[in-house]
């Protein structure tokens, strides 16, 4: 993403008295920490895998209640794979399988996978057991449909199916971890799994929510759909550990864990950029978690909050909730952090802080679609260095009409429905924008707009500042400093628009408002 450079100003011009309301200069400068006056900007240095500490420190002061989380203990039972467990096929599917399986009879223990390549089909944790990947060890997933069979119960794009699940997968387990510095691998690039159609439409066309659960079958077997497995997938899961593995060339999601309760995620990496929909960490209807000392690099969005689609997620109604995400690093992407598009149970309380965002394409990204159901509410960022963003802030609540035909029009609203999603309590604050082509765009729903939205105590250097306002039903910008290259602010039936201690440099020393609809406002422009 190329973007035109823009220079800082300086924290003297800041000093300097502006006399009215709102002020537009021009500045120079580079000093990005000196002009944000609450706290600190975290370095990018200090977040990321590499920087995981040993010990897991306690959540500290939260915008909502949610209790520490601990790391499961597991019985010192301790058992070694084998050169001797690989079959006439070259695979350890069998054997894995089995030993897990018997460690966890016995109480549970840890299963360690020794340096080297092995070559598997699914593996099933069960309850108590540690699957721990050596350093050196890659253990490579199988392309052939076949070794994921038979098709077990999963979630797919917030729809539940009877499908392949997961390169690891576990059901209704509790105490279970995959651990250690090794690397899971899903099958080379050039492979058929990669190319089998991702279902015929959306999936909620696909697939009739009023149809059984267990009848909605997609094992690619007699001209059925496929879905491609993830990576580690868990479902139905309490007490789940992910700590200090890499994950590289995945044909779906990376790490999805679904109405699981009690999840720590740490010391990740994550390599997908060129895996369409290799998402990094998905949290789909999931409660009380926490994502720390992570880096994700991925061919779709980083860290992303789910909590089910349409009338099935309505059906399940199980929101994802009490999420801390905290010292992670966010490369390459869609998006840095994207609540949605699956919101059909609600998504809520969620604090993501000292965290950067170097090269995503958006850094914060709301998505929901009419017909999804939920919501976002209670949502806080604070202290976020973004870099090098084509969007800073993005709210894609209708879609394309490629995919969502007529309810993607703006207008005319329509009528509300018990689909029709509700985003709303959003805070941003004390961050930095160090490089940006467009700092916000904002599309919401014109029945339902969004309200509830602050940004705060920001530096923002930037090409252009707002693309869109259409249908906002609230926003406040507070204690910000915005230099951009373009001074236009485009509003379409957007209201409350509140700009207080907000500070522009820009080429011409003013703003040039471009608004329209019946229902708009200019902002209110407050010293």
């Amino acid at each position: 993403m190329k973007t035109t450079a823009i220079v800082l100003l300086t924290a003297a011009l800041l000093a300097s008295p502006v006399g009215s309301t709102a002020a537009f200069a021009n500045g120079n400068g580079n000093d990005i920490n000196a002009l944000v006056g609450c706290k600190s900007i975290v370095e990018r240095n200090a977040v990321g895998a590499a920087m995981m500490p040993s010990g897991i420190a306690p959540l500290g002061n939260l915008p909502f209640k949610m209790k520490n989380l601990k790391r499961p203990v597991f019985k010192s039972n301790n058992v070694v794979l084998q050169k001797t467990d690989v079959d006439a096929q070259g695979k350890i599917t069998k054997a894995i399988n089995s030993k897990i399986a018997e460690l966890s009879k016995k109480g549970g223990g840890r299963l360690t996978v020794p340096s080297g390549h092995w070559l598997t089909g699914r593996i099933e944790l069960k309850s108590n057991v540690e699957l721990h990947l050596s350093e050196g060890c890659t253990l490579e997933f199988s392309a052939d449909i076949d070794d994921y069979q038979p098709a077990v119960f999963t979630r797919h794009e917030g729809i539940e199916v009877m499908g392949a699940g997961a390169f690891i997968y576990a059901n209704k387990a509790k105490n279970i971890a995959l651990t250690g510095k090794g690397t899971v691998m899903g099958p080379p690039m050039d492979v058929k799994m990669r190319r089998l159609k991702n279902g015929n439409s959306v999936v909620e066309k696909d697939i009739d929510y009023r149809m059984p659960v267990e009848k909605r079958i997609c094992d690619g077997k007699e001209g059925r759909t496929f879905y491609r497995p993830k990576s580690f997938a868990p479902i139905n899961c309490k007490n789940v550990l992910v700590e200090g593995v890499t994950f590289e060339r995945s044909v779906l999601w990376n790490i999805n864990p679904i109405y699981c309760e009690n999840v720590i995620i740490r010391g990740v990496t994550v390599n997908s950029v060129k895996v369409p929909s290799g998402d990094g960490i998905d949290i789909s209807s999931c409660r009380n978690v926490l994502i720390e000392y992570s880096t994700l690099n991925c061919g779709d969005d980083c860290f992303t909050l789910k909590s089910g689609r349409a009338e099935d997620g309505m059906r399940v109604g199980r929101p994802t909730e009490n999420v801390v995400i905290r010292y992670c690093l966010a490369e390459k992407g869609h998006g840095g952090i994207t609540c949605g598009s699956e919101t059909a149970a609600g998504i809520q309380n969620v604090y993501l802080h000292h965290c950067v965002f170097d090269g995503t394409r958006t850094g914060f990204r709301f998505k929901t679609r009419r017909n999804r159901g939920g919501g976002i509410w209670n949502i806080y960022y604070d202290n976020v260095r973004l870099i090098d963003m084509n969007e800073a802030f993005t709210w894609d609540l209708l879609g394309t009409k490629t995919y969502m035909g007529d309810l993607a029009q703006r207008n005319p609203p329509l009528a509300l429905t018990p689909l029709t999603p509700t985003v709303k309590d959003i805070r941003i604050s004390n961050f930095v924008i160090e490089s940006s082509d467009r700092m916000m765009s904002m599309n919401t729903i014109p029945e339902m707009p969004t309200t509830g939205v602050v940004i705060e105590n920001g530096v923002v250097r930037t090409n252009r500042i707002f693309k869109t306002l259409n249908d906002v039903g609230e926003l406040t910008l507070k204690n910000m400093t915005i230099q951009a290259t373009d001074n236009n602010i485009n509003i379409d039936d957007s209201r409350n628009l509140t700009f207080k201690n907000v500070t522009f440099y820009v080429p011409t020393g003013s703003l040039s408002y471009n608004i329209k609809g019946e229902k708009a406002e200019k902002p209110v422009i407050l010293k």
